[in-house]
């Protein structure tokens, strides 16, 4: 199996730390807000990664974090006059759900920031004692950039250069000791959480939480630690000095990052209008349907967004789905019984369709090429079956199609379909709860309908729904 390793820029062969077992370290989202598609794309990805090592035997250890403690976080909560826990805890909720619509399995381990603070004291306290850490003036703590000789072998970044960017930036006075160090503790503000420390009273910086929940869970040293490319720096940078200065140790042995998402071929912003949430998508499109698309494209790759791609992505996964369900009524109706000799080698045949889906997943996780093999196998089990076949063939083609599906996340099997009556019921179920403030029922209500192929829609004449 190879893996494009961001450190050394080139395709390795993986070799685990522990045979048979995988640790990965995932960034996940900062979690002030619902999430938005760019955050998704490295969640499906790499949890298409983790289901590939799954399929091939490994165990895997899968850590990914939610940020809970930020200025973003601070910020929406003064505005909503509640508490930073409140909203990190809301939108760590609803951000499960999202990962659920998207079929994105839960990680191993979950860890929240704030849970981790005495781990990020110590670790802190570590880097000043050896000399890589210093408290400024105002009782900020931060890094030592120069002293970590190897700083930039990832992003590949020259310090000189970065030192000249950063030149018309700097002024007298300046609390740092080098303009390009960065912060591990930041003092107390007014109306902000804080937590007590040697240092100072206040919170950390965002890259050391990183580094001590991986840590924590994982080891001094992981085997792969993945996120998307705008983390590489400063981020992931970052992590790998203070996490190798304090440890001793490598920190992670392969980087893994995925391309940006662009919408209809321009930068996602919401100055621009072209801002969407996952919530908003999954509006009008089952989650399937968005996994699929992200999927579509090698994970490197930029990716771009728009309502003809979405739609063709919809067509794309229909075709999956009609071929597993039509395969799925034949074994209802086949013969019971020993396959027959021509039987036996067309399920020999299909297997090269498995062997093309695993070449592909072994070449750096290509689930373009994947796909396709899976469109391959689509093809020729609409060309190779028919209600007269023997059950046993056609639960051989079943079982090959479901554990390639699998990997890549993608359930071929929809729910009984709802009658009008169900859903008019489960609307005015959900409208009955909203009135009465049950906003968690009421999303409930409509994360069910999704679930189940019913895309809502909220109109002033009241709510109207659809199909999807």
């Amino acid at each position: 199996m190879k893996i494009f390793n961001t450190l050394s820029r080139s395709k390795e062969d993986f070799k685990p730390i522990e045979e048979n077992k995988v640790s990965m370290y995932v960034c996940g989202p900062t979690v002030y807000n619902y999430i938005h598609i760019g955050n998704a794309r490295p969640m499906i990805v790499f949890d298409t990664v983790r289901r590939y090592f799954m399929y091939k035997g490994y165990d895997v250890n899968y850590v990914s974090n939610f940020t809970d403690v930020d200025d973003k976080i601070i910020k929406a909560a003064n505005e909503e006059g509640t508490t930073s826990d409140e909203i990190s805890g809301r939108y760590i909720d609803e951000c499960k759900k999202d990962m659920e619509s998207l079929n994105i399995m839960p990680a191993t381990t979950h860890p929240l920031a704030t849970n981790e603070i005495d781990g990020m004291i110590h670790m802190i306290e570590t880097l000043v004692e050896k000399g890589y850490a210093y408290r400024a003036g105002d009782g900020t703590v931060y890094f030592r950039t120069r002293k970590f000789a190897p700083y930039g072998k990832l992003s590949h970044k020259n310090l000189d250069d970065l030192e000249a960017g950063h030149r018309d930036i700097k002024v007298t006075g300046d609390l740092k000791e080098d303009p390009l160090d960065f912060v591990l503790w930041k003092p107390k503000k007014e109306g902000e959480p804080f937590w007590e420390s040697p240092r100072c009273d206040g919170r950390p910086g965002w890259h050391i939480e990183c580094s001590v929940m991986a840590k924590r869970y994982l080891g001094d040293t992981i085997d792969i630690h993945a996120g998307g490319e705008d983390l590489i720096f400063p981020h992931h940078e970052n992590e790998i000095a203070q996490s190798e200065a304090a440890n001793g140790a490598e920190f992670a042995r392969y980087w893994m990052h995925n391309g940006f998402l662009n919408i209809d071929n321009r930068k996602m912003s919401k100055s621009l209008g072209n801002f969407f949430t996952v919530r908003e998508i999954l509006d009008k499109y089952d989650g399937q349907v968005l996994r699929f698309f992200m999927l579509s494209a090698h994970y490197r790759s930029p990716l771009n967004f728009s309502a003809d791609l979405m739609e063709a992505a919809k067509s794309g996964f229909e075709r999956i789905v009609t071929a597993a369900e039509t395969l799925s009524d034949r074994i209802e109706n086949g013969a019971e019984g020993v396959m027959s000799s021509e039987e036996a080698d067309l399920l020999e045949q299909a297997d090269r369709y498995r062997v093309k889906f695993e070449e592909a997943m072994e070449d750096d996780f290509n689930t373009a090429d994947a796909v396709s093999a899976v469109f391959e196998l689509v093809k020729f089990i609409n060309s190779n079956t028919t209600g007269e076949h023997m059950k046993a063939y056609l639960q051989g083609l079943a079982e090959l199609m479901d554990s390639l599906t699998d990997v890549l996340g993608l359930k071929t099997r929809r729910a009984k379909e709802l009658l009008d009556s169900e859903v008019e019921d489960l609307i005015a179920q959900r409208t009955a709860a909203r009135k009465n403030k049950d906003f968690a029922r009421a999303d409930e209500i409509r994360d069910q309908l999704i679930d189940m192929g019913i895309a809502l829609e909220d109109t002033r004449e009241g709510v109207k729904w659809k199909r999807i």
